[in-house]
């Protein structure tokens, strides 16, 4: 791991400490423009680390910090994810799988903020998990139940399925209390649990 300071953070708001993190991916050509764009000012953006494809960490901001990586959004009714999270970039385009060396890296970078904040599966979420519909990172390609067969991500829990507002009623307990419609709730429920299903609501969806 090599440190690369970004100026783009501050403190923790109302003495919150990181209980989540937020997974992204840069969604730019390479790791060195997307270093570039995180630690720009001007670009008011920034997350603790950046994963590169592979597998070199890079700390920007020291987890104690706030960094400007989650934006608006919300997760099981709290918003302000930038206090209550550590944000993790991992360098992709968002059209292409996660290499091998990235995963791990990932996983053991994963183990050891889990480990210094008490950070439970549940608390590991994707930016789009938080912001529905305005975001979509880290995307259809993200192998989220490797994490789980690891314990560092939740398991999906089955819900009773039912019409559109029991979905929504399901989803906002299985996390995703952010402001969303409909469509752009599913879909992202869709990219965690079921990247490949399409077509309206069915029974299956309900597992989240």
């Amino acid at each position: 791991m090599r440190a690369v300071p970004s100026s783009n953070c501050g403190a923790r708001r109302n003495g919150l400490k990181p209980h989540l993190i937020v997974i992204h991916y840069t969604a730019m050509q390479s790791a060195q423009a997307a270093l570039e764009r995180l630690c720009a000012p001007e670009a008011e953006v920034s997350a603790h680390y950046l994963i590169d494809l592979g597998g070199d960490v890079i700390q920007l901001v020291e987890e104690a910090q706030r960094a400007w990586h989650a934006g608006a959004g919300e997760w099981r009714g709290h918003d302000d994810i930038n206090s209550r999270s550590i944000g993790i970039e991992l360098d992709n385009r968002g059209n292409h799988p996660f290499p091998e060396p990235q995963m791990m890296a990932l996983e053991e970078l994963m183990r050891g903020i889990m480990a210094r904040w008490d950070i439970p599966a549940s608390g590991v979420i994707g930016h789009s998990d938080m912001a529905p519909g305005r975001k979509f990172d880290p995307g259809p390609h993200f192998d989220w139940a490797r994490l789980e067969r690891q314990g560092l991500a939740a398991h999906p829990q089955r819900y009773d399925a039912g019409d559109a507002e029991a979905f929504v009623a399901a989803a906002q307990r299985a996390g995703f209390t952010a402001e969303a419609d409909f469509d752009a709730l599913l879909h992202s429920t869709r990219l965690r649990r079921a990247p490949w299903r399409r077509g309206p609501l069915g029974s299956d969806d309900f597992i989240l």
